[in-house]
């Protein structure tokens, strides 16, 4: 009686720590996300930065393409 109540608590201890392992995933992977999301949205402002200044020099090399 003792082996079998053995395997069933190291069996328990077992599911145990996966349980805890998932979780401290689960929140890695949120924070993760999280900072790939506000990558993004640094990344999209930047693009959006930098074609608003180079609209004025693309009018000008048109200007000068022209004469």
């Amino acid at each position: 009686m003792l082996w079998p109540m053995l395997a069933l608590a190291l069996a328990f201890c077992g599911v145990a720590v996966l349980a805890v392992l998932s979780v401290r995933v689960y929140a890695e992977v949120r924070r993760l996300a999280r900072q790939v999301s506000d990558s993004s949205q640094r990344i999209t402002r930047a693009a959006e930065d930098l074609e608003r200044a180079s609209a004025p020099l693309g009018s000008t090399v048109d200007a000068l393409r022209r004469e």
